[in-house]
């Protein structure tokens, strides 16, 4: 199914016959068969398997393959100082257990609705959620629903985390449950500008053009998850840590690498990062990654997803509604076979999505009322372009109910490559990163806006009102 999919998505995409890719575009992946070299001033970076993209600056090689057998090599260049600290063990890192007034999750929830889940009606019982001190608990519930049906279980702070910084490179070691890990990240800091610095955590290489006075910290999610195919489950750092076994899909082992990442940074100083202003982006399966990870990261203020489609920011009810209308669309029936990215409970529900307690109209619900700035792609209806951009929006209404509709987005432009990113969304994308990593006021972040065709039944779909949260 994965060389489906690779197929299908390139057919979808307009080719120009051209001998170097420009900046942005794609040059090079699984399944690529356009231009593999860059224009004069960008190099060719290796975001993940499927796709490399023409950024400016110098290019880098794709990181070694994911690894299951231990631990990466040790650096023999000393640490910088402070030296490396101890995490002891902690309450998980994201919104996973309710707190001991809230109502708990039933064992088992019984549930179908064609319709769209209301963000505001606990399946736990009671009354709609009114105020946004009840909504902790709401959220809370969605995101136990989202590990225990889709997700897997997302592990909180191990018993053991510590860190050092040699040069760029950020090593950082982990110790739970007996067994051990190390992984490591690039960080890209600013040439100008005051520490410590904003910074954005790309999944791969970030395929958004990302300021210069922002730093980047390139995070290998293959080595802690692989993605190859539906072979791939249970390999990666992750599991060496927690077992083969684990219920946790891909994307949860990448969003409990992406806390990892932020516990390291808060030990060691000297790597001059702001804790407050941080991002996290990717694009395609990395964009889905992406999502999860700022989702279930509360120290994370800005999420980026690009191009996330199905099983990011596009509705498994939404896309299968595609589906009957003669669209050749990613569904769940056909993601669980294609990929890792789930957890193995998620299979019960690929072919009778009405029975699902949750959809991903509820994720902006775990991100709330933190940045987030959906990026989707017209043209890839392959991924539920209509999906993709629909159910966000539908999604808003719970940052609307919070009174801060204006930090969250929602901009899908068409005509481009998938991943490659038009200058029609740069302003947008500015404007968000001004106003959560660099602390601007005098933006504009007021966008829900699609090139696409604007017709859809919401009615078929959403029988809720949107409440104002007291």
């Amino acid at each position: 199914m994965a060389f489906k999919f690779a197929a299908l998505v390139l057919l979808s995409l307009p080719m120009f016959a051209q001998a170097q890719s420009q900046v942005w575009g794609q040059c090079g992946g699984i399944g690529w068969t356009g231009a593999k070299t860059c224009v004069s001033g960008t190099s060719c970076f290796y975001v993940n398997d499927y796709y490399s993209q023409c950024q400016p600056g110098a290019g880098q090689p794709p990181p070694p393959p994911p690894t299951t057998s231990g631990t990466t090599p040790p650096v023999t260049a000393p640490p910088v100082t402070p030296p490396a600290t101890t995490i002891t063990s902690a309450p998980p890192t994201g919104p996973t257990t309710a707190p001991g007034s809230c109502p708990a999750l039933p064992g088992t929830v019984t549930y179908s609705n064609s319709k769209l889940p209301d963000p505001f009606l606990p399946i736990s019982g009671g009354a709609r959620i009114s105020t946004k001190a009840g909504w902790e608990c709401r959220r809370n519930e969605i995101s136990q629903l989202f590990q225990k049906y889709e997700l897997g279980t997302i592990p909180g702070k191990p018993s053991s985390l510590t860190a050092s910084l040699s040069g760029n490179t950020l090593n950082i070691n982990v110790s739970d449950q007996g067994k051990s890990i190390s992984f490591s990240v690039t960080i890209t800091l600013p040439t100008s500008g005051t520490a410590p610095f904003p910074a954005i955590i790309g999944f791969g290489s970030p395929s958004i053009p990302i300021p210069a006075n922002v730093a980047v910290i390139r995070f290998n999610n293959d080595d802690i998850a692989a993605q190859q195919s539906g072979s791939s489950r249970g390999q990666g750092k992750f599991y060496t840590l927690y077992g083969s076994g684990h219920s946790a899909g891909a994307m949860a082992a990448w969003a409990w690498g992406v806390s990892r990442i932020v516990d390291a940074l808060e030990i060691t100083p000297s790597a001059r990062i702001d804790l407050t202003r941080l991002g996290v982006t990717g694009c395609s399966r990395n964009g889905k990654g992406a999502y999860i990870a700022g989702a279930f990261e509360p120290r994370i203020a800005l999420t980026i997803p690009q191009e996330s489609g199905s099983g990011g920011s596009a509705c498994w009810r939404l896309s299968d509604y595609q589906l009957s209308q003669g669209t050749n669309v990613q569904t769940a029936s056909e993601i669980v076979g294609e990929n890792v990215w789930f957890s193995t409970n998620f299979n019960a529900f690929s072919n009778s999505v009405p029975r699902l307690s949750v959809d991903h109209h509820l994720l902006p619900g775990l991100v709330v009322p933190r940045g987030l700035f959906v990026i989707e792609n017209t043209s890839q209806v392959w991924l539920g372009s209509l999906s993709s951009y629909q159910c966000p929006r539908i999604g808003h209404r719970i940052y609307e109910a919070f009174g801060v509709p204006n930090n969250m987005g929602v901009s899908q432009v068409g005509n481009h490559n998938h991943c490659a990113f038009p200058a029609g969304q740069q302003a947008e994308l500015t404007a968000f990163i001004n106003k959560f990593l660099l602390g601007q006021t005098n933006t504009n972040t007021n966008i829900l806006r699609s090139d696409g065709s604007s017709s859809f039944p919401e009615a078929q779909f959403v029988d809720w009102t949107t409440p104002t949260l007291a």
